[in-house]
């Protein structure tokens, strides 16, 4: 079975997480769809790395991805919690009980004002924190809480994204993809 995952992109995301993101989904065989929310497919990440998107987010809203991802970065955050389809689609995702995740500044900024963190137990970028409400922060690397995977921040995205590969393909696809990391 190919799994699907929809990373979310626009400007000012964090480099390190978006591509390592990218990358390790990739190693492991899941089908990447790297969405813009921008009005453009090339974006300027929070340090310069120029990327482009495979599409926009507009194209494939009527999709279904059995993950749906939010990279951090300060800037980025805020474009995605902006960004209403975005905002419907991920509220659909945690309702039909597929997996959602973010990393870093997203989960306070992004996951906190979708509505979708109640009563769980989750983790952010530690200085984003205060953000949160009606939550249990959790002051760890990578959390997962049902179908719901969150992620401290860019020291954390090999972690998350290896944490990411074993929620959607197993604990065997993780150790391989691992094992070939460290190769």
């Amino acid at each position: 079975m190919t799994f699907r995952a929809l990373i979310t992109l626009a400007e000012g995301i964090d480099d390190l997480q978006c591509v390592t993101l990218i990358d390790v989904l990739r190693r492991a065989g899941i089908e990447v769809v790297a969405a813009s929310i921008e009005g453009r497919r090339m974006l300027t990440c929070a340090r310069g790395t120029r990327l482009t998107a495979d599409g926009m987010l507009i194209d494939v809203l009527a999709q279904t991805f059995d993950l749906i991802v939010l990279p951090g970065g300060a800037v980025g955050a805020q474009h995605l919690a902006a960004h209403q389809p975005l905002q419907q689609l991920l509220k659909d995702q945690a309702s039909a009980g597929r997996l959602f995740a973010a990393i870093a500044e997203a989960p306070a900024v992004a996951l906190q004002s979708f509505g979708v963190l109640r009563q769980r137990r989750m983790t952010c970028l530690p200085a984003t924190s205060h953000n949160l409400s009606g939550c249990t922060f959790v002051d760890q690397p990578v959390v997962v809480d049902g179908n719901c995977i969150t992620a401290q921040g860019s020291g954390a995205a090999l972690a998350f994204a290896l944490t990411l590969v074993e929620q959607l393909a197993g604990k065997a696809v993780r150790a391989k993809v691992a094992g070939e990391l460290l190769a």
